[in-house]
């Protein structure tokens, strides 16, 4: 499989058209941008405006509004006037769905409009139609009369536009011919920049965004190789994973579906749509996009104290930072699908098992029954038994410690080779090597052996993959990758398309620290660096850590409660994320998924709150996804992917579904989330909240 990005291993932007928004320059080789979207009722100017400002304060560098009639678009210019007159003249975007005549009017006030091509001109009833050629080609000479006097607005008035697909809300005539596919939304974008193109006008930008990060990247990758092979040149995009939610779970989504197009060199502006205030999502904006400032990133001086890090320490080698990549032309897998590489299973890890999570409590002085609750397992000293929760660890790193009671069952136990020579459980307890000392160790685990490398920044022979033959299809062995590369994502990833063109099958741990300071860098950081690599379909387990330092700041933040750290401990927290990065990436299904939009004037009610209440009810139900959705712009379309939606149809009024079909309809908003339990009862997704003993 041929490239299709500039490189794969080593980060460099993906040259796109320039494009000009009022007086913000986007594409080229201009920076990053950052945008979000008001909450507000475009009615309501002057809340509009004062939104508008916290979030320009914040750092967005456009701002957009939705406008879904004539009304809201023409009351665009009083809001414009006002933040002009308060001199704020940040780049406005006017947000179109279903009316075409509101994007005419916006498209003379405001500097940018967003359409979407699958509700734009066509329908979306979900019904399968079937079309002959010539009458596909009348539904495009249609779209072209319909869209066109708009493109002419545009370049008239010198306002750019985003032509934006969204994966639920796809035509019905699309999905007849392409389906529910990444593909589709690529071709439903093309139609609409295939007009445009005809009538010169070139100041678009294109956005592909799903809520399954997934779909979206491989949306976007598909939607860049298109348009090289068709323009022979490509417009700037604009990433954002839809719906993502709040939380650990909205950032976690955002960063593996924005970060893993940012680390192929892809993306020119980015949004992250959390159910939250919009100021907010411009912090964790800058969080994702100050990774690829070269003077922001933490600096290697700083070692990692995770797995990878100490057994550096422990084996005497010290990093070599400036190592590089080798390159590649050439992929042996396909990144416009999922398949996941073929693996052996070494005991429960690779082959058809989930991936593993592999807890690191090596910081804790004695490990005691208690500490365990953190990693998932609740010890009872009266009955003598562990409740194991949904997102326990499988195995746990220990370092140099042996622990003086009896584990759980399904744990297991990862210390250093002579901390292993001294248990007596030889099945409870395996051994972590490096690369090097595997090969020379005295005594090996016949059942198992954790083998670490670290992907091209270290003096071993490993940047030359000769020490590969070491452990090539050795049964017992399960290759554990690091890298203290400044790139590390692009160095795993090179080192596992050597596994994968050398044949070797043995399963693949991803080990991640953090040296960065706050949850949210640390989210992002993990998401990033992990979630793009299983999104690729590698590896078969994650163990997530940091250094000294980060533990010590986030023990401090979490004990003075700050947001969705509150209560938890570090190793709790990074449990978490690791089980959530799985979920994110729809590699192991732990918990419920939500699936909420963040938000928007057409919101019909109080979305944080409703958001919050219905998940205290629901987020023990493993593997069900619900859609809370604010209106019926967002409703049947961008839930598609959902087993069951809530979505408002009128001012206190809620419409329930399950999948596409309406269950219930404009329910009283005061008893609707009783109703959603009720449904969920109705069609056996409901349980009771237990534990596992």
């Amino acid at each position: 499989m041929d490239l299709y990005c500039n490189s794969v291993t080593k980060y460099q932007r993906l040259k796109t058209r320039e494009v000009k928004i009022g007086n913000l320059l986007l594409g080229g080789n201009h920076a990053i941008r950052i945008q979000t979207m008001t909450t507000t009722d475009t009615m309501d100017t002057l809340a509009t405006v004062e939104q508008t400002i916290r979030c320009i304060k914040a750092g967005a560098e456009l701002v957009r509004i939705t406008a879904p009639s004539k009304k809201e678009a023409e009351n665009l210019l009083h809001i414009k006037n006002e933040l002009q007159k308060r001199g704020y003249f940040v780049p406005l975007v006017a947000d179109i769905h279903f009316t075409p005549n509101a994007a005419e009017i916006a498209a003379r006030i405001v500097e940018k409009v967003r359409i979407n091509p699958g509700n734009y001109v066509d329908k979306k009833k979900f019904e399968q139609i079937e079309y002959t050629d010539a009458e596909y080609a009348e539904e495009i000479e249609r779209i072209t009369e319909r869209f066109t006097p708009l493109v002419k607005i545009c370049k008239e008035h010198g306002t750019a536009m985003r032509i934006g697909t969204n994966h639920g809300s796809l035509s019905d005539r699309i999905m007849s011919r392409y389906g529910d596919t990444a593909i589709g939304m690529v071709e439903s974008a093309m139609e609409f920049l295939r007009i445009a193109r005809a009538e010169n006008y070139h100041n678009i930008i294109l956005s592909m965004k799903s809520s399954n990060p997934l779909v979206m990247v491989q949306a976007y990758r598909l939607l860049a190789n298109k348009m090289m092979d068709e323009f022979n040149e490509c417009y700037p995009l604009h990433l954002g994973v839809t719906e993502a939610g709040d939380g650990e779970d909205g950032r976690i989504k955002s960063a593996i579906g924005i970060g893993t197009l940012l680390e192929d060199g892809i993306g020119d502006t980015i949004r992250v749509s959390l159910t939250e205030d919009p100021e907010l999502e411009i912090p964790v904006c800058k969080d994702i996009v100050k990774r690829y400032c070269d003077d922001r990133r933490p600096t290697t001086d700083d070692r990692q104290e995770g797995i990878a890090g100490q057994l550096s320490v422990v084996s005497g080698r010290s990093p070599v930072v400036n190592s590089g990549i080798p390159s590649i032309n050439k992929l042996p897998y396909s990144p416009f699908e999922y398949k996941r590489r073929t693996t052996f299973a070494v005991n429960n890890i690779g082959d058809k098992n989930v991936p593993v999570v592999v807890a690191d409590c090596s910081k804790l002085k004695e490990i005691a029954p208690d500490d365990l609750q953190s990693i998932g397992y609740t010890y009872n000293a009266t009955t003598d038994k562990w409740s194991i929760a949904d997102i326990a660890a499988d195995y746990f790193f220990t370092g140099n410690q042996l622990l003086d009671f009896a584990l759980p069952g399904t744990l297991k136990v990862i210390v250093y080779p002579a901390t292993w020579q001294l248990a007596n459980d030889k099945e409870k307890y395996f051994p972590i090597f490096d690369i090097s000392g595997y090969k020379n160790a005295p005594a090996k685990s016949g059942i198992m052996n954790f083998v670490m490398l670290d992907c091209f920044s270290d003096q071993t022979s490993v940047n030359d993959f000769s020490c590969l033959e070491d452990i090539a299809n050795d049964p017992t062995v399960v290759v554990c990758l690091s890298s203290n590369h400044p790139t590390p994502m692009p160095a795993v990833r090179r080192m596992m398309v050597e596994l994968m063109n050398r044949n070797i099958n043995n399963p693949v741990i991803f080990i991640t620290d953090s040296n960065w300071k706050t949850p949210d860098e640390h989210l992002i950081h993990f998401a990033t660096e992990t979630g793009a690599l299983f999104l690729d379909g590698f590896g078969d387990g994650i163990c997530l850590g940091m250094n000294s330092k980060s533990y010590n700041e986030l023990a401090h933040i979490a004990v003075s409660g700050r947001n969705y750290l509150q209560h938890q401990s570090v190793e709790q927290f990074i449990n978490n994320t690791a089980f959530y990065i799985l979920q994110a990436t729809r590699t192991r299904i732990s918990k419920t998924e939500y699936i909420t939009c963040p938000s928007c004037g057409r919101t019909l009610f109080d979305l944080q709150e409703t958001t919050a209440k219905i998940r205290s009810v629901t987020n023990h139900l493993k593997g069900i996804k619900i859609a809370i959705m604010g209106c019926i712009v967002n409703g049947p379309g961008e839930m598609a992917d959902a087993d069951f939606g809530y979505v408002g149809s009128g001012v206190g009024k809620i419409t329930l579904y399950k999948g596409k079909e309406v269950v219930k309809k404009n329910i009283d908003s005061a008893i609707a989330v009783d109703e959603l339990i009720n449904l969920l009862k109705d069609n056996g997704a409901w349980v009771e909240t237990s534990f596992k003993e």
